[in-house]
Formats: C-alpha cells, structure tokens, sequence
C-alpha cells in the first residue's frame, strides 16, 4: 500500500512555482497577484483564507485580502468584481464561499471575468473543462487529478467510482477522470443518495473517490483489494482527547480500508493541501496568460 502524501506534494509544487516566480521577477515582470474577497466571520472560511495568504508568499505571489461584514449588500458585492475584473494588476481573483443567505451565490460567481476566475467556477470555465478545452479547473479536482499523475497511479481504462455529485467536487471529477489524457481515459460512474446498490458498485471500481462529507462512509466490503480510494471527505468530528475538541474525519474508515489498497490517501494531509496549491497553479496560468491569450 503506497500513502498519497499531498502535503509533500503540494510543497514541492509551490517550491515549483516560487522558482518560476523568481524567474519572471528576474526577468522583470510583474510577480503574479491574487486577491481574496471574505464575506463574514465564518471559521472555516478565515482559516481557509488565512493559509491562501501564506500560500501566496510561499509562491513569491502577491495576495490582497478584501473584507466585508456578512450584512454586506449583492450590489457592493458585484461592484468590488467589476472593478477587480477591470484591474490589471489583478491576475485572478476568488469570492470565498460560502456567502451570507441574501446573496445570490451563482450571480456573484456568473459576475467573475473567466479570465480571472482562478477557482474555476464559473459557468464559461465549466463548460470548457466538460469539452476538453483549457480552462481554469475547480482546485479540488486539479488536485485530485495532480495525485494520480505524481504517484503514477493506473487509470487508463480502469473503472472509477465518484461517490458524491457535487459541483464543487464531484462532477467536474468525473469529468476530468474520463477525459482522453493521463490521468483519466478512464470508465466512471457517480453515486450518490439515490443510487441503487451502491456498495456493489464500489465493489467493482479499480479508483474510489470519496466525495460526499460522511465520515467513515466507505468501508472495508465496500474496496475490493488492490483499489486506489482518493478520500476528500474533511468532516470536524467530535474528539474529547484532542485540546481542539475535534478531530478531522475523512469520509473512508481508514483503518479498515488503507490494508487493502494499492494507493489510499489520508485525512488530514491528503487532498485538502492541494486545495490551496492548484488555486496558486492557476493564478500562474492567468498571470502567465497561458489559459487565455
């Protein structure tokens, strides 16, 4: 069993392009610039925002982080990305999610330049990806897809099961694993609440990607011996013996599961740091103008 260490691979990728950055400095050009903008307080979101920041100098990249209150109204909202699209000092810019009740998500998403929208969210950069066209890829499935090309993980004609139909994750995924590259070209199936027979599926699939946050969701008789399970499932659980009062689950029973694969990915330290590392991948390729001429 070989353990998909995506902390180390998403160091070693910002360490890729922190060199590049340097080079473009050296060359005197502009170091990339990535701006954040986060609604509100929530917890999850500053963290997330937080480590977007550090990863941003660790690439060498400028970063600008726009604040407003959760009572900020869609019109401010709309018109902070109308400027921003407008700025060319700004290669690519993110609205964290998710945003306060009253804002219309989609619309602020749908208002984001495709050009600048490095989490690769929006509608133009979507479409795209589902035809093979370069495009700017959600970070999360880029991510994914980085593993399996780094860890020379087989999936070229192997049956891959996607548990979980997310836009987030678990489409675009699916997406990109049937894909005519490498990794992909492979045979995909997504499952979900209302699929039938569920466990059987799994039972078949060469790859697993877990994607639907229930901790410890896949089991032992559901991975047939010598899979690849790609865990994305980060759910706080309760855990009275950690001083945070909690400890992060992923949605694999890892203790069961990890025997009897060929490739498993852990929680935490599996997907979730290439998160962060494919949105500074991409807000190279829009510095660089390597996704839109």
């Amino acid at each position: 069993m070989t353990l998909i260490d995506g902390k180390l691979t998403a160091e070693t990728i910002k360490a890729e392009i922190a060199a590049t950055v340097s080079e473009m400095v050296a060359a005197e050009k502009r170091a990339p610039h990535l701006v954040a903008i986060l609604v509100g307080h929530d917890g999850g979101s500053e963290t997330y925002v937080a480590n977007k920041v550090k990863a941003c100098e660790r690439c060498g990249f400028r970063s600008t982080l726009i604040r407003y209150e959760d009572d900020v109204d869609q019109a401010t909202l709309l018109d902070t990305i109308a400027r921003l699209n407008d700025d060319d000092e700004v290669d690519g810019f993110i609205v964290q999610l998710p945003l306060p009740r009253h804002i219309d998500e989609q619309a602020i998403i749908e208002a984001i330049d495709p050009r600048k929208d490095v989490d690769g969210f929006h509608p133009v950069n979507v479409g795209r990806m589902s035809i093979g066209l370069p495009c700017f890829k959600s970070a999360t499935p880029a991510g994914i897809m980085e593993l399996l090309k780094r860890y020379d993980v087989p999936t070229s004609g192997k049956r891959c099961v996607v548990i979980g139909r997310s836009n987030i994750v678990g489409k675009p995924v699916a997406t990109l694993m049937m894909q005519k590259s490498n990794p992909g070209n492979a045979t995909v199936t997504v499952v979900h609440s209302a699929s039938e027979n569920l466990k059987e599926i799994c039972r078949e699939a060469d790859i697993i990607i877990a994607a639907l946050g229930k901790p410890g969701f896949v089991t032992a008789d559901m991975v047939k011996d010598g899979a690849a399970v790609i865990d994305v499932g980060t759910t706080r659980v309760p855990d009275a013996s950690r001083k945070s009062g909690f400890r992060l689950s992923g949605d694999v029973d890892f203790e069961n599961v990890a025997p009897k694969c060929s490739f498993i990915t852990p929680v935490p330290g599996g997907v979730g740091p290439m998160t962060i590392c494919m949105l500074m991948c991409n807000t190279l390729l829009a510095a660089t103008h390597a996704i839109y001429k």
